[in-house]
């Protein structure tokens, strides 16, 4: 069933601040107009879906104008990082999904070179302005008084002034929606500036929008173990239990076999699928779960790859893409979002290894539930401290895995703590189970106030680098102030 598009919107209906928004971008492609043609273009780019996206969309962009360029994937753009590229020979650099933060250590540290900064997070105390000098143009939502948090991702930014550039570039629209998905700015729908770039997507036949069950793993997945892992929407009964969910099926007249092995969601056929979201509405009402019937709703499809094929759906491919990331293989996703097969097909034995990760990152979880050390459960929160035993670039999909599988009437805040391998270093990701009304920046910024920190994210979404030696106080500071949040609807800040 296709997807009703009279909500997408024309650039024509857009506010003002969303068309200053869009003016910028020719700006920020003058700027990059400037950039010597014959020299390299030093490329920096965040490591999740969402900066690999954009990255992917900036170099297809650079390949079609003949430039040449050098890039790095990054976890955080530390200042030593920065201190790094400032000792080497490029003259020009950009920065996409990652740079507004830390916009006073790249104009004191890369003075003389000319920096293109394309990010959607808040920009740093100080630095909210286009322009930083002559040298620094940054491009970021922010400025136009736009929320970067659900608006429009990295990638999104990324495309809008790619398309600037060279029209040419419009194509890519639908890697911004992989982008954006990644990202979580989707609710049933888009916002005006996602809205427009997904109309391009369609436009261009890229990506397809159909009515259908929002449910990860529909193109994968047998059908029963997809009920059973499905948390998002939460079956009553079904959700974590393998024989719950085959008891399910059967129960509402569907075979969960057929003639050649397990049957899939795809593979029902449109009988089926009334039958199976009447019967999780019925479980759902039952079980007084809110939202009972946001069970069906636009899901994105990719239309060049193939059924049941992990790249079809937009957000399985978002996960393939955090999968390279994270796994440091960020040049396999790039690969599959320029539509590289062989990319493609190593990117897939990537996402193995990550789910392999995950299984091993719960396992550890599970396995330590006890130990108070290395796990604090209080009034509202769980900080976890990992040390070494999780990978540095998994503990943020740990916490947010955990989001969806702890009591959410119990538990407010997870907080997870891991050592980067390359040195002495950690890395903290903080989630939440609330859908509103908090700032997990803020509050994070907050608990590293009295320590050197690097705190960056979203609302809904924040990290921050420390050093380990103020892990102990990181923690401590950090029951103190959950428990606090957690417990009043709202607290000042210290």
């Amino acid at each position: 069933m296709d997807g009703n598009d009279d909500k997408l919107k024309n650039e024509s209906d857009l506010s003002d601040k969303e068309i200053e928004f869009l003016d910028k971008a020719k700006e920020a492609a003058d700027f990059f107009k400037g950039f010597d043609k014959n020299k390299t273009i030093r490329v920096i780019s965040h490591l999740d879906a969402d900066g690999i996206s954009a990255a992917s969309i900036l170099i297809k962009m650079l390949n079609r104008t003949n430039r040449r360029y050098s890039i790095s994937i990054v976890q955080q753009l530390s200042e030593e990082k920065i201190k790094s590229l400032a000792k080497e020979r490029y003259s020009s650099f950009i920065f996409t999904d990652i740079g507004s933060g830390q916009l006073k250590e790249i104009s004191n540290l890369l003075k003389g070179r000319k920096v293109l900064v394309m990010d959607h997070h808040q920009p740093k105390e100080g630095f909210e302005k286009w322009r930083i000098g002559e040298n620094i143009l940054q491009y970021n939502p922010h400025l136009s008084g736009i929320d970067g948090n659900d608006n429009i991702s990295g990638s999104g930014v990324v495309y809008f002034f790619s398309k600037a550039v060279l029209e040419k570039n419009k194509d890519m629209a639908h890697i911004a929606i992989v982008g954006a998905l990644g990202d979580m700015q989707e609710d049933y729908g888009f916002k005006p500036l996602n809205n427009i770039i997904l109309k391009y997507g369609i436009e261009e036949k890229k990506i397809k929008v159909i009515n259908g069950i929002r449910i990860f793993g529909a193109q994968t997945r047998a059908l029963h173990r997809l009920l059973q892992y499905s948390t998002d929407p939460y079956i009553p009964g079904v959700t974590g239990s393998e024989s719950g969910a085959i008891d399910f099926l059967k129960r509402i007249g569907i075979n969960p076999k057929g003639e050649n092995g397990w049957r899939r969601l795809i593979d029902l056929n449109d009988e089926e699928i009334k039958r199976l979201v009447a019967g999780m509405i019925v479980l759902r009402i039952n079980d007084k779960v809110e939202d009972a019937q946001r069970i069906v709703g636009p899901v994105y499809l990719m239309e060049e790859e193939e059924k049941a094929s992990p790249l079809k759906d937009c957000k399985e491919f978002a996960t393939l893409l955090n999968a390279c990331g994270r796994l440091d293989m960020a040049s396999l996703g790039i690969g599959a979002c320029l539509g590289d097969e062989k990319s493609k097909k190593r990117a897939l034995d990537a996402l193995k290894i990550y789910r392999k990760e995950i299984v091993e990152s719960l396992r550890w979880f599970e396995n330590n539930q006890n130990n108070d050390r290395l796990i604090k459960k209080g009034k509202g929160y769980i900080i976890i401290n990992s040390k070494e035993d999780i990978r540095s670039s998994m503990i943020g999909t740990l916490c947010s895995i955990l989001t969806n599988s702890v009591d959410k009437s119990e538990f407010k805040f997870i907080l997870g703590l891991s050592r980067n391998d390359y040195d002495d270093s950690t890395k903290i990701s903080m989630r939440t189970t609330l859908n509103d009304g908090v700032d997990l920046r803020e509050i994070l910024q907050t608990i590293c106030s009295k320590t050197e920190a690097e705190v960056g994210g979203h609302k809904h979404a924040a990290g921050a680098l420390i050093k380990s030696n103020d892990e102990k106080e990181i923690i401590e500071r950090a029951e103190g102030i959950l428990e606090r949040m957690a417990l009043e609807e709202k607290v000042e800040l210290e």
